[in-house]
């Protein structure tokens, strides 16, 4: 299977919250923005810091920020999150950038103003010498910070700054977002979600005990819980990182287990060849495809009979699927 891009060829730096820039970042040409599932569009905005930061002889990062504001403005509200934190540094590392600085989303921030932004921010706390932005990025109090606005500023701070397009996929007027992607993991549509996202989508959890009845099945599987994940319930193809960094194909349902109790939902992930206990440990599953809806059996025979029919077609899945995947390889 290929990986989305190459590997970094110099060390990927990680500066969270807080901590001041390492020196090796100082001068950096930046993408700034949220980049919920480092998607298409966001690709572009990181190809161009890349290429200009290279020109330059200059860092290439990104810059991001946490919690996401849609958290922070509505912390009441769920929020479905293509990629968490770790998520995105996993993507952000396979992208060839030195670094990702990430800021804390708080109330200081939300009250600054556009100029002040610019000032304080990008220009004293990172010393910047660039951004690179999306045509709909805003930022500052109020959102009064426009990709116009950012431009004038950055020519007041000797900062350059430019503006991407948004970009489609292939023929199609609808452009590339995380609204869109959502939308279609929520339909059950992973092609398209991942056409969107130009790689695997994946999730990142802890494997929890569950009620062991998967053993008892045939079927033993990781159970892991998805916070706000509002992925259709159903069953998929996948293929999942395991600690020691080998990669495993699956079968996995996600939903509530009709047959069974109409519980929490919770990802079930039976792995192929495999044998071992996973359980407090972390993992990393991608979704290939959508083989079913969910359904309730009229016994656990009649279950297991369609397993055995999920298990086999995700097997050919994984097969003949080439769309990049961004758990497997280097680090």
């Amino acid at each position: 299977m290929s990986s989305a891009d190459e590997t970094p060829a110099r060390p990927f730096t990680v500066c969270r919250e807080d901590e001041p820039l390492p020196p090796q970042l100082r001068g950096a040409v930046a993408a700034i923005g949220n980049f919920d599932g480092v998607h298409r569009g966001h690709r572009s905005l990181v190809e161009a810091v890349r290429a200009g930061a290279r020109a330059e002889g200059r860092p290439a990062v990104v810059l991001t920020f946490e919690p996401h504001p849609r958290a922070y403005f509505a912390p009441h509200l769920p929020l479905f999150r293509l990629t968490d934190p770790g998520a995105k540094e996993i993507v952000f590392r396979r992208l060839g950038l030195d670094g990702l600085v990430v800021r804390r989303f708080d109330a200081g921030l939300a009250g600054t103003g556009a100029r002040d932004f610019v000032r304080g921010l990008l220009v004293e706390d990172l010393g910047l010498s660039g951004v690179v932005i999306g045509h709909d990025f805003h930022f500052g109090r109020g959102r009064e910070g426009t990709p116009t606005l950012l431009a004038g500023l950055c020519r007041d701070y000797g900062l350059s700054c430019r503006i991407l397009p948004a970009v489609s996929l292939f023929d199609e007027a609808e452009p590339v977002s995380s609204s869109a992607i959502r939308a279609a993991l929520s339909g059950g549509d992973i092609a398209r979600a991942n056409a969107l996202l130009g790689y695997r989508w994946f999730v990142r959890g802890e494997v929890r005990h569950g009620d062991k009845r998967g053993r008892v099945l045939g079927y033993p599987t990781a159970n892991i819980a998805l916070d706000d994940c509002g992925l259709a319930h159903g069953i998929y193809a996948v293929r999942a990182r395991l600690p020691d960094g080998r990669v495993r194909a699956g079968v996995a349902s996600y939903g509530r287990r009709p047959t069974f109790d109409d519980g929490a939902p919770l990802l079930e992930v039976n792995l192929f060849d495999f044998a071992g206990d996973l359980y407090g440990q972390a993992l990393e599953v991608e979704f290939l495809a959508f083989i079913r809806g969910e359904e309730r059996f009229a016994s656990a025979e009649a279950l297991v009979a369609r397993m055995d029919v999920d298990a086999a077609e995700a097997r050919a899945l994984v097969a003949t699927d080439r769309t990049p995947s961004m758990i497997e390889g280097g680090r």
